[in-house]
C-alpha cells in the first residue's frame, strides 16, 4: 500500500543522505521525495512517498524519530490531505495533431508552456492519478522529455505540520 510521509527536518547539510540512507538501509524503495524550504527557513519539508503496509511503515517512522535533525514525523495516509505533483512533458508535435494535443490538455487543464518546430511542452499540476492519466493519453504522440516533481503534501483544514495543532480564527471546523 502507498503511503505519504510528511518529515520536517533542520534545513542542513547531509539531512537528506541520513533519511534516504535509513530507508535504503530497510530495503524500502521510495517511489517519490519533495525536499523544500517551509515558512521557517531553518525546517525543511520532506514529503516522501513509500509502498507498505502499516507495521512496516510505522517501523520506518519509528527510525525516523531517531534521527537527529528530524523535528516531526506525520502519516498523511491517515488523514484527509491534499496531495499535488507538477510535470513537465515535452510532447512530439507535427504540425497536423498539434490541434488534438493542445485539446487533451485542455481537457487536463495543462498549460501549454513552450512551443517547438516539432513539440510541445505543458505543464500540469494535480494527483499522481491525473498526471499518469494525461501521460497515457500522450503517449502515443512520443513523450520526448518528462519531468516530475514528485508528492507535496499538505494535511487539509486548520492542521498544520510543524506544530500539529489547529490555526485559531482560520474559519475552519478542524
Amino acid at each position: 500500500m502507498r503511503q505519504t510521509l510528511v518529515v520536517l527536518v533542520e534545513n542542513s547539510p547531509g539531512v537528506l543522505a541520513r533519511v534516504a540512507g535509513l530507508f535504503s538501509r530497510r530495503g524500502f524503495n521510495i517511489e517519490s521525495l519533495a525536499v523544500g524550504v517551509t515558512e521557517d527557513p531553518g525546517i525543511s519539508r520532506m514529503t516522501i512517498l513509500v509502498d507498505g503496509d502499516d507495521a512496516q511503515v510505522e517501523q520506518v517512522e519509528k527510525q525516523l524519530h531517531k534521527l537527529i535533525n528530524v523535528l516531526k514525523v506525520s502519516n498523511l495516509s491517515r488523514e484527509p490531505a491534499v496531495q499535488r505533483e507538477l510535470a513537465l512533458i515535452k510532447v512530439g508535435a507535427e504540425p497536423g495533431v498539434r490541434a488534438a494535443i493542445i485539446q487533451i490538455a485542455g481537457v487536463f487543464r495543462a498549460k501549454v508552456v513552450d512551443v517547438g518546430k516539432r513539440t510541445l511542452t505543458m505543464e500540469i499540476t494535480g494527483d499522481s492519478d491525473k498526471v499518469e492519466a494525461l501521460l497515457q493519453l500522450l503517449r502515443e504522440y512520443g513523450i520526448r522529455e518528462l519531468a516530475r516533481t514528485g508528492c507535496i503534501a499538505m494535511v487539509r483544514g486548520g492542521k498544520v505540520a510543524n506544530s500539529g495543532k489547529s490555526e485559531k480564527g482560520d474559519g475552519e471546523d478542524s
